[in-house]
């Protein structure tokens, strides 16, 4: 099975404490424990009886030179013999493969679900300090190795350590004197070998880095073609790629220079050591104190050892490398996520409350957001949020969702603290459609159906109607079958925002928050949307966050917000009553800058 590439893969420091985070992902193959002991099981033989053959191949030679003394008689019974033990090492090869194979897909698999379940549990502060494609790497590299680890490195390792000490044993115990002298020569060559192979991955290791330096170089002007033409930089970014790649070829020059020098010693010390080891063993059969077929042995033996001390080096990269991954694995595993234990469902009135909330991001704790707000909306009252960019309008929502906690005073949903509610049945209550809308990369019938998960489809057409969508979607060819492509790129953005409302429909919350859903929509589209959103908000106490003020002439009741306080409330009419007031003066901003 060829091993992946994981060169890119963070390395760990084998410690005990990194190995206990390794061995502690055993966990996950404990249910199929059986299949790993019978995996070991056949490891063991497998890796044992192959030690047979050099000794049969020895007493073949012997055989086929007139020397006796061994228990099979003639040549075809001794190859028959190595014929034997060529068909057992090939059935436990293949059922130590087929075991381990068994256990490390079926505990990979519940070792990613159980990482994204995590994920969907962790709280939304999590992700606002890591970045998506970091996660994914969890998900799949690191698993990956994991998998690797589990099912080929380890058993390598095992397998390696066997021939290794058992290899040496048949040696002391057949040919001692020819195995002292192979030990004061061979270590020294493979100590060698492992300390400039290290080196020289090193160099490798500072090669890939200079060439992902210069591959940044090509994505930033791709990405950006258009204001590199702008400016005529075409030559300027030729030549930033150009001096990038001169970095990379002296690297690798550099590498190639020592990994040259190092081939020449390996092939210098190796067979000089092989020359060196067979002039030492025709002395001893010269003088009879070994026979050709043993010397013959030896030689098949020491390159089976030799294959061994070497595969262990490689064995020990990968094995840092699984410790790193498994660190990484276990750090999410082991953070604490929402409370999303189940609890009864329950139907809110929609009557909510901030008392006194404070609130900063656990990524910028400095920089308080809200300041002690107060805000009372009453049930199926349509609210609006007004104010400046940060003036925390998002915020309120996202603490409304219970995506943050506040860091002060308390949220109340009908009479009682929001985090006294079951956190899966409180969402329930509550939808949202956002102002850059997200639709995953399926059907539209999957979308809608988001939130609803089993509806009937009478239920979905109902929803696309009463969101104005079900013209469109019916004039589509493939119908609620229509694939949307990546976050729904195949619709335009009318579309998306109204499919959005149809999944809010379909959701029917107590409570919903519209953040400005029309605000890059051209007007026929926009007349739809808002038409479906007036339905929308039938009967639920609505929370609108508000960029274009003509949106919220309508609401029962505007919330001004200015450095994270409530600053001025009242209706639209009320408040423009106050010339100098807050709301007054963005009235006329964006008064003007429609003129």
């Amino acid at each position: 099975m060829p091993r992946r590439d994981y060169s890119d893969v963070e390395p760990g420091k084998l410690n005990r404490g990194s190995f206990r985070n390794l061995v502690g992902l055993y966990r996950f193959m404990l249910p199929y424990r059986g299949y790993f002991i019978s995996g070991l099981f056949f490891l063991f033989f497998s890796s044992t009886v192959v030690l047979a053959f050099p000794y049969f191949t020895g007493k073949l030679i012997d055989a086929a030179l007139g020397k006796g003394g061994f228990f099979l008689q003639g040549i075809n019974q001794i190859a028959l013999a190595l014929g034997g033990i060529l068909v057992v090492q090939a059935v436990f090869s293949f059922l130590r493969v087929y075991f381990f194979t068994r256990v490390s897909e079926r505990s990979m698999a519940d070792i990613r679900s159980s990482l994204y379940q995590k994920l969907m549990d962790l709280p939304m502060s999590f992700y606002d300090s890591r970045r998506t494609g970091e996660l994914m790497s969890r998900i799949t590299a690191d698993v990956a190795l994991l998998q690797d680890t589990f099912s080929i490195t380890l058993a390598e390792f095992f397998r390696q350590v066997c021939v290794l000490v058992f290899g040496l044993v048949v040696l002391f115990f057949n040919t001692p004197r020819l195995t002292f002298f192979m030990l004061g020569i061979v270590p020294v060559l493979v100590l060698a070998g492992l300390f400039f192979g290290r080196y020289i991955r090193k160099l490798a290791k500072q090669t890939q880095d200079e060439l992902a330096n210069a591959n940044v170089v090509v994505e930033e002007t791709l990405q950006s073609v258009s204001m590199v033409k702008a400016f005529t930089n075409q030559a300027f970014e030729v030549g930033r790629y150009r001096q990038a790649l001169d970095r990379v070829i002296a690297t690798a020059l550099h590498g190639a220079s020592y990994r040259g020098a190092f081939i020449s010693f390996i092939v210098l010390a190796l067979f000089g050591a092989i020359v060196a080891v067979l002039w030492y063993g025709a002395g001893l059969v010269a003088r009879g104190e070994i026979t050709i077929g043993d010397l013959t042995a030896f030689v098949i033996y020491t390159m089976f050892i030799a294959g061994s001390i070497g595969g262990l080096g490689d064995i020990y990269s990968q094995l840092q490398r699984a410790v790193g991954a498994s660190e990484r694995v276990r750090e999410i595993l082991e953070m604490p996520g929402e409370p999303t234990t189940a609890g009864a469902a329950f139907q809110a009135r929609g009557q909510i409350e901030y008392r006194q909330v404070h609130f900063a991001y656990p990524t910028r704790a400095d920089v308080p957001v809200l300041r002690g707000l107060d805000l009372e909306i009453a049930p199926g009252q349509k609210v609006a949020l007004v104010g400046a960019s940060g003036a925390g309008k998002s915020t309120i929502a996202q603490l409304l969702l219970r995506f943050y906690q506040p860091t002060g005073g308390q949220i109340w949903l009908d009479g009682r603290p929001i985090d006294e509610y079951p956190l899966t049945a409180y969402r329930q209550n509550v939808g949202i459609v956002p102002q850059e809308i997200l639709l995953f990369g399926g059907s539209i019938r999957e979308n809608i159906a988001y939130g609803r998960p089993g509806a009937t489809e009478a239920q979905i057409i109902e929803a696309a109607k009463r969101a104005n969508a079900w013209e469109f979607i019916s004039g589509f060819p493939e119908g609620l079958d229509t694939r949307v492509g990546e976050r729904g790129v195949k619709l335009s953005g009318g579309q998306r925002q109204r499919i959005a409302i149809a999944r809010a429909i379909l959701k029917d919350p107590a409570i919903l928050i519209l953040d400005e859903a029309t605000s890059s929509l051209d007007a026929e589209a926009e007349t739809l949307v808002q038409e479906a959103l007036e339905e929308l908000m039938q009967g639920r106490t609505t929370l609108i966050i508000a960029h274009r003020l003509a949106t919220v002439r309508m609401v029962d009741c505007i919330y001004v917000l200015d450095q994270g306080r409530v600053a001025e409330r009242g209706t639209h009419e009320q408040l423009l009553l106050n010339d100098g007031g807050l709301y007054a003066n963005l009235v006329r901003l964006q008064t003007l800058e429609v003129g």
